[in-house]
C-alpha cells in the first residue's frame, strides 16, 4: 500500500486531552496513513496512553525523545515520515472523520503543494465554537504567493501550520524546518511555505478543532513565558524582512508583507506591558533598543498609523 499521508504529532504532558485526539485519529477514513507520535519527554500519563493506542491501531507508532519542545518534536517526526504528504497535529485538538481523506483528495487531484483547510476554533464551553475562517476566498488553485497576497490584504492570515497539507518533497525541496525553541513558529513557516508554492487551493469546509485553552500561570512562570514569546517575535520579524527584501519585483506583496511584519512585531509591546517584574520589563525594553529592533520596525513600517505606534513604544521605552 503506497504510503500517501504522514501525520505528526507531538505530544508533551496533555494527557487531559491526549484521548479525545487519539480518537478522532483513529477515525479518519483513510488508507495509506501513517500517524507518527512524538512523545517529547512527557512525564504525565502520556506514554501510557500512547502505547496503549500503537498497540492496538497499526498506523500509529511513538517517538519517544528528550524534552526539547514543539519545533524540535515536529523535526524528529519529520524526519521520521514516508507519506506523499503531511500534516501536523496538536495534541489537545482533535479532528472530526474523513477530514483528512477530503484535503487529500482534493491535493492529490489537484497536483497540490499545498492544501490550505479551515479549521474551528473550540472555547471549551466558554462560548459557541466558531470557524477561524469566514471569508470568500476563492477556492480555485492558485500560486502560494498570491493566496498570501490576499489573505495579508484582507487581514485575515493566521499563521496556523496544522491547518494544511504539505507535499512533502515540495517541505524536502525547500529544507524546510522549525527553528527549536521558538514559540509562534508556524509564522516563518507558513508564509515561507505561501510564497514557496506554486499550487494552493483553498477548502473552506472546518474539520479541525483548535482547543483555546486557559491555563492559569504564577507571575514568576507567567514573566519567563513572555520573555520567550517576545525573543521570538523579535526573531520572527527579523525572518520576515529577509522574506520580504527579494520581493522589489512585487512591490504590493513585499508591502504587505511589510505591514505583517510590524503589525505583528507591535505585539511585543503589549506583552511587555503585562511583564510582572519591573526590572525584566527595563531589561527588556533595553534590549529591544540595543538590538535594533525599534529601528527595524521603522524602516519596514507602511503607514503613518505603524511609525505613531513605533514612535510611542520608543519614547515610552525610556521611562517605563
Amino acid at each position: 500500500m503506497n504510503l500517501l499521508l504522514s501525520l505528526v504529532v507531538p505530544v508533551y504532558n496533555v494527557a487531559p486531552f491526549l484521548e479525545r485526539c487519539l480518537q478522532s485519529l483513529a477515525a479518519q477514513d483513510l488508507a495509506g496513513m501513517e500517524i507518527v507520535f512524538v512523545d517529547d519527554g512527557s512525564t504525565d500519563a502520556c506514554p501510557a496512553i500512547l502505547a496503549r493506542y500503537a498497540a492496538q491501531h497499526s498506523q500509529m507508532r511513538v517517538i519517544r525523545r528528550d524534552n526539547g519542545g514543539l519545533s524540535a518534536a515536529r523535526n524528529t517526526g519529520l524526519d521520521r515520515i514516508g507519506g506523499e504528504y503531511v500534516a501536523f497535529v496538536d495534541s489537545d485538538d482533535w479532528i472530526e472523520p474523513g477530514y483528512y481523506r477530503h484535503l487529500l483528495d482534493l491535493a492529490r487531484a489537484q497536483h497540490l503543494d499545498l492544501a490550505h483547510g479551515n479549521a474551528m476554533y473550540h472555547f471549551e464551553g466558554r462560548r459557541e465554537d466558531q470557524p477561524i475562517y469566514r471569508d470568500d476566498l476563492s477556492t480555485e488553485v492558485m500560486p502560494g504567493r498570491e493566496v498570501l497576497r490576499r489573505r495579508l490584504a484582507d487581514r485575515t492570515l493566521l499563521h496556523m501550520v496544522w491547518m494544511h497539507l504539505y507535499r512533502r518533497d515540495f517541505i524536502e525541496r525547500l529544507g524546510m524546518r522549525f527553528v527549536p525553541r521558538l514559540i509562534h513558529e508556524d509564522v516563518l513557516w507558513t508564509t515561507r511555505a505561501f510564497l514557496q508554492a506554486q499550487r494552493v487551493a483553498y477548502d473552506p469546509t472546518p474539520g479541525y478543532y483548535y482547543r483555546q485553552r486557559i491555563r492559569p500561570l504564577a507571575a514568576d512562570v507567567m514573566d519567563q513565558r513572555l520573555d520567550a514569546i517576545i525573543a521570538s517575535s523579535v526573531y520572527n520579524a527579523r525572518g520576515l524582512a529577509e522574506l520580504a527584501a527579494p520581493l522589489r519585483e512585487d512591490p504590493e506583496l513585499q508591502r504587505l508583507l511589510r505591514w505583517q511584519l510590524v503589525d505583528g512585531a507591535l505585539s511585543i509591546f503589549h506583552k511587555l506591558r503585562k511583564v510582572n517584574s519591573l526590572e525584566l520589563r527595563r531589561r527588556l525594553y533595553r534590549q529591544l533598543r540595543h538590538d535594533g529592533v525599534y529601528a527595524l520596525l521603522w524602516n519596514n513600517a507602511t503607514n503613518i498609523a505603524q511609525r505613531r505606534r513605533i514612535a510611542r513604544t520608543w519614547l515610552k521605552s525610556w521611562t517605563a
